[in-house]
């Protein structure tokens, strides 16, 4: 339905012609904005419900001081794996978490891996390059959140969230404790809930123009053959190199596995590709935008370090054994 008004309101009401890259990059800023806004409210008004109704404080606990040995990192990248999300798109369930109380390794577990690995791609992958690198590509992704969210985790970054998230989860966890002890009904607690999902829609708009606005520009404009030109040379520097020019460009995983088959068929080894798809749709500047409202720049450096470190790790080993 949104793809729909999308295609009518920029090919039909703008009438911007479908073949030309404007048209591309209008119809893409139309689409992933109202998917993303529409995503953050229904995502906060569904955390308003479990924060009121369910004991998220004795889940944050539970996740916080027992020793599981790793399986809440697993539990939430399997999660992520499931849910077709782009690097976008998973920041408003990301958002959700945060304002839960979930321990943030735990959630960044969810948030690497989300993007990385959905069903299109798998099926894509498939048909494209066998069953042997889509068990690789697959069991890569996932590994890359857990080892990713366990870092973070034991940093103990909650320090380094923005005073706006800090803000949310006091808020919520004042509003459960008021509903619990007065025991108010579902019908009473709605319109507050709500009222602050769009709250926090609002206050992360800016945000989402500016990230989908500079991700539209890269979908229509930047080239195939300006990446291909130099992930195709031999040495070293190639994986590390695919990863910085992969940061620019904006794409989910099933969008950016055509481009992978043709720099594969050009010569680019698969371990590059693999690591340049990885940065496409974990690193991005869109992304970096749309965390600047929950993260400091400390924070957001941090994360895409790591994520950037362990897939670079990740190429080089793709291509020692691929």
């Amino acid at each position: 339905m949104i793809q729909g008004f999308a295609d009518w309101l920029v090919y039909g009401v703008l009438e911007i012609g479908v073949e030309t890259r404007l048209g591309a990059a209008v119809n893409f800023f139309v689409y992933d904005t109202l998917k993303i806004l529409l995503l953050l409210f229904l995502i906060s008004v569904v955390m308003g419900v479990v924060n009121a109704y369910f004991p998220v404080e004795r889940l944050r606990a539970y996740l916080a001081t027992h020793r599981l040995y790793g399986l809440q990192y697993v539990l939430a990248s399997l999660f992520g794996a499931v849910t077709p999300f782009c690097s976008c798109s998973s920041i408003p369930l990301f958002i959700g978490f945060v304002k839960g109380g979930i321990p943030l390794g735990v959630t960044f577990a969810y948030l690497i891996t989300s993007p990385l690995v959905n069903e299109v791609a798998v099926a894509m992958f498939l048909g494209t390059f066998g069953l042997r690198i889509t068990l690789i590509y697959v069991v890569s992704g996932i590994m890359l959140g857990v080892v990713g969210g366990w870092i973070l985790g034991r940093l103990r970054t909650e320090r380094w969230l923005s005073p706006w998230v800090m803000k949310i989860q006091e808020q919520a966890t004042a509003e459960s404790a008021e509903w619990e002890a007065e025991h108010t009904g579902f019908w009473q607690r709605l319109p507050m809930i709500l009222r602050d999902a769009w709250g926090i829609v609002r206050g992360i708009l800016l945000y989402v123009i500016i990230g989908i606005g500079i991700g539209a520009a890269i979908h229509g404009y930047l080239p195939e053959d300006f990446f291909r030109q130099y992930l195709s040379r031999e040495g070293w520097l190639s994986v590390p190199l695919s990863v910085v020019l992969a940061v620019p460009m904006y794409s989910n995983a099933a969008g950016i596995v055509p481009v992978i088959e043709v720099f594969v068929q050009k010569g680019v080894p698969i371990g590059t590709a693999l690591a340049f798809m990885m940065a496409v749709v974990g690193l991005s500047l869109p992304e970096a935008m749309l965390l600047k409202k929950v993260m400091t720049w400390r924070l957001i450096g941090i994360f895409f370090g790591v994520i950037t470190l362990a897939i670079v790790l990740s190429g080089y080993l793709f291509n020692a054994v691929l």
